[in-house]
């Protein structure tokens, strides 16, 4: 028997509002995103819906990133890309060849288990941070030397 969905006029906004990005949002940016339109909305009515949605299998957590939990609603296997900078978050499209079959059989022999999936997540400077480093690397001579008297 198949679960009834009652969607609520919040409930449908907060999960239209997360399934319409790819920005991994937390619940305070979708909170934010929604507040104009829906002024008697609540940060608590964020976090429970997200609750629900997870509970129910529609949306994921990411865990914990720079102090705020982040979701995703595409529930389809794949890995992960944080920017240690800006903290933005890319979807990397799943590749089964990702990870060799003796990984696995080296997890099952060392923790006594029987691996089912896994999840990877890199980190690493997005393009516009790495860029941004690029450019502070390069100051002209007389940035530098201001630099070095100012030290």
């Amino acid at each position: 028997m198949q679960k009834k969905h009652n969607f609520s006029v919040k409930r449908e906004a907060i999960y239209k509002t997360i399934s319409s990005t790819d920005i991994h949002p937390s619940a305070e940016w979708i909170y934010e995103q929604l507040k104009p339109s829906l002024p008697d909305l609540s940060l608590g009515t964020v976090y429970r819906n997200l609750a629900v949605f997870k509970q129910n299998g529609m949306i994921q957590s990411l865990g914990v990133i720079n102090g705020q939990e982040r979701f995703d609603w595409n529930m389809s296997k794949h890995s992960h890309f944080i920017c240690e900078k800006c903290f933005s978050v890319m979807d990397i499209p799943a590749d089964r060849n990702l990870i060799e079959p003796s990984v696995y059989g080296f997890v099952e022999e060392h923790c006594h288990a029987s691996v089912r999936t896994h999840n990877i997540v890199f980190y690493g400077l997005c393009s516009r941070c790495r860029q941004e480093n690029q450019e502070c690397q390069y100051l002209p001579d007389n940035e530098i030397s201001d630099i070095k008297n100012n030290h």
